[in-house]
């Protein structure tokens, strides 16, 4: 028997190096696989955080506990999305104008979701995502947004179950997901309906974080399978998921414990090899998720060039933002939806920068005693990677939706490195400290979240709370133009979109959309000259074309014009605002089939384009198929209450159906929109003479 005991003493350490876990930490990190003597036994070296089996029952009160404290204080601050709109920020290309998404799911759409480039990304979940949002609710902005909101509840719940279940730390996995939960930096990607792949990917993330410690407590092909399967799902919902295999092992190396301790006599990189290969699989999806991104992002021109952006000066941007997204983290003020990439950055900062984050990355592997330092460090590190800049995406020089998942690891190094910092102070008077310090900070950020959920109700919002936290934003200034020119206050408008040419001369958007302020207040020619001035920077504007064609066809250039709606269409084949046009030129012409057909097009692409709709419902009229064009004006009339040209057409329509009551509402109504309506006013007259003859004669 001594034999055997000695046998069993002397076992070989590096027979552990296989990927399986370590039975040792399995029972410190999880408290519901030690017996009852054992909890007794081991009371004094229990580690910080554990509790002992007769606890188990009260640990599961607290998760409950801190579950709902998740669904009510995340719903508490983003509640207020229910009534915010469509932003003119990506919502249009993922959402209100995208004729994929607004008629639901289809097998049809479903074979676009993955095959399409669209948006300069492959991400087809997120897409049947925001197609299964327009089938149940159409497009009520409130309703997609809410469901952003559940997804986000979802994962702080997850981030908190996996972390507590893979160390076994109640009050510290609760404060790692509490930040995560209610962090300010993550409204962007809650309440903005466009990011809809921020929160559906995370989702995955988590759940494949999960499936991965589920795995490791026994692992096998089946529960290998389950983390292949979540992962590749996380990829089609966005390809930030990329870097978490990397994740994966820094988990092999905490919480977890999956690399025997340094005082093993086996090299660290032997000992590291078999949690490598284990994942070859997932790099390998890595990197087919990295291939097929760059093409889609280069196919839709979304990679800034080298000759328009210089590596220097990626490479400055990347370090200042390292050093920016922690600093907004401890202090997050002046959030804004888009940050202008500087016009230059000064030597010593991009130095300075440099040198924190060397200093922070040594000084965590000096510190072996606190692996937690490390892997939270690294976690943040490696998950900006993607999104950084080094390949640079956009003209944006950092975006706060980019910190959704990165973040957890400074959140993982202050929930575990703070109780480190506070041993040398008696325990009940530290314990009692964190705890009220951790409350305050909870709280504190609660409120700021809430007010900044505020700022994205709407564009003016936004974009105007954009202008005032940020300097030279070209992009803010184009936007929040846009909104003033729907409302139809054109020199505010204007005055907007000329700060953002000036501020950016190289975009194209701005020209074209000064363009379309000017072909409304009649200066046509300066607007025909801003519409090849946006073409000669971006050839390829399929919206400078259409609006281009429109000011051409006012000025009688019908041919001129027939070519550049064709060429928009041709970049752009479901260019609303291009069939629109078209449909203006058929109806000029009298062609009032071609017309329908092109107002038709422009409904299914735009199903909420009042102007579409209405036109529509008069050249149907005209078409004489008059009840038709009653369905279309109603429509209309629901979209834009305060149509007054609608309510006068659909009174018209309705007259001449023989609907006198019904026209005679209509026609009260135009004039409650607009008392001066002289049109709507005659039409009244003859409605009302109409119903006193009727009524006479009966």
């Amino acid at each position: 028997m001594k034999n055997l005991k000695t046998k069993k003493a002397k076992k070989d350490p590096a027979s552990r190096n296989i990927p399986k876990e370590n039975p040792a930490a399995i029972k410190q990190r999880d408290p519901r696989r030690r017996k009852p003597e054992q909890d007794r036994n081991d009371a004094k070296t229990r580690p910080p955080g554990t509790v002992p089996h007769k606890d188990v029952h009260k640990e599961k009160i607290f998760r409950i506990l801190i579950c709902l404290f998740f669904v009510i204080s995340i719903s508490s601050v983003y509640w207020q999305v229910g009534n915010h709109d469509f932003l003119n920020f990506d919502d249009p290309v993922y959402i209100t104008e995208n004729p994929y998404v607004n008629s639901g799911l289809s097998l049809e759409n479903i074979r676009w979701a993955f095959t399409s480039f669209h948006a300069s990304n492959w991400h087809p979940l997120t897409w049947l995502s925001h197609m299964a949002d327009s089938q149940i609710f159409g497009l009520e902005a409130g309703r997609h947004h809410l469901v952003n909101v559940f997804l986000h509840i979802m994962n702080s719940i997850l981030l908190f179950l996996i972390l507590n279940r893979m160390t076994g730390m109640l009050w510290r996995s609760a404060f790692v997901a509490a930040l995560f939960a209610l962090h300010p930096l993550h409204v962007e990607s809650v309440a903005w309906a466009a990011e809809r792949k921020d929160v559906l990917s995370a989702l995955f993330w988590m759940l494949t974080m999960g499936a991965y410690a589920f795995y490791v407590e026994r692992p096998g092909r089946k529960r290998y399978l389950i983390v292949l399967i979540l992962f590749t799902l996380g990829l089609m919902a966005k390809p930030m998921l990329v870097t978490l295999p990397f994740v994966l092992l820094l988990l092999d190396f905490w919480p977890l414990a999956r690399i025997v301790p340094e005082a093993a006599p086996v090299p660290f990189f032997q000992r590291l090899a078999p949690l490598v290969r284990e994942k070859v699989p997932l790099f390998f999806l890595s990197a087919a998720s990295c291939i097929i991104t760059y093409m889609a992002q280069k196919q839709g021109d979304a990679v800034e060039t080298i000759t328009s952006l210089s590596i220097p000066d990626r490479f400055a941007n990347a370090s200042y933002s390292y050093i920016q997204y922690i600093l907004k983290m401890f202090w997050p003020q002046d959030l804004a939806a888009f940050y202008p990439f500087p016009e230059s950055s000064a030597l010593w900062q991009t130095a300075f920068s440099v040198m924190l984050l060397a200093a922070v990355t040594v000084s965590v592997f000096i510190a072996r005693r606190l692996p937690f330092l490390a892997v939270g460090w690294l976690w943040y590190l490696g998950t900006l990677v993607p999104v950084i800049g080094l390949v640079q995406v956009g003209s944006q020089a950092m975006a706060d939706r980019y910190t959704y998942i990165p973040l957890i690891g400074i959140f993982l190094m202050a929930a575990w490195g703070v109780p480190e910092l506070m041993k040398s102070v008696r325990l009940k008077a530290a314990a009692s400290a964190a705890a009220a310090v951790a409350v305050l900070l909870i709280l504190s950020l609660a409120a700021v979240a809430w007010k900044q959920v505020s700022y994205w109700s709407n564009n003016l919002t936004l974009f105007g709370r954009a202008i005032e936290v940020t300097e030279r934003n070209h992009l803010a200034h184009n936007n929040i133009g846009l909104a003033f020119l729907e409302r139809g206050d054109l020199d505010t408008a204007a005055m907007h979109f000329q700060k953002a040419m000036s501020y950016n001369p190289r975009q194209s958007f701005a020209f074209n959309n000064l363009g379309m302020v000017y072909h409304k207040q009649g200066r046509t020619d300066d607007a025909v000259s801003l519409f090849w001035q946006a073409l000669l920077i971006n050839p390829d504007s399929a919206e400078a074309y259409s609006n281009l064609g429109d000011a051409l066809a006012s000025q009688g250039k019908t041919e001129e014009a027939m070519r550049c709606f064709r060429e928009s269409l041709r970049l752009k084949p479901e260019n609303a605002s291009a069939f629109l046009n078209l449909g203006y030129a058929a109806a000029g012409r009298g062609n009032w089939n071609d017309a329908i057909n092109y107002f038709e097009k422009a409904v299914r692409i735009r199903p909420n384009l009042a102007e579409a709709r209405y036109n529509l419902g008069n050249s149907l009229v005209a078409a004489r198929r008059a009840e038709e064009a009653v369905v279309h004006f109603r429509e209309a009339l629901r979209i834009k209450p305060d149509y007054a040209k609608g309510y006068n057409n659909l009174g018209s329509t309705l007259l001449l159906l023989g609907r006198v009551e019904e026209a005679i509402a209509s026609f009260q109504r135009a004039l409650e929109v607009q008392p001066d309506y002289k049109t709507a006013q005659e039409n009244l007259r003859d409605a009302l003479d109409i119903q006193k003859k009727a009524r006479s004669h009966n």
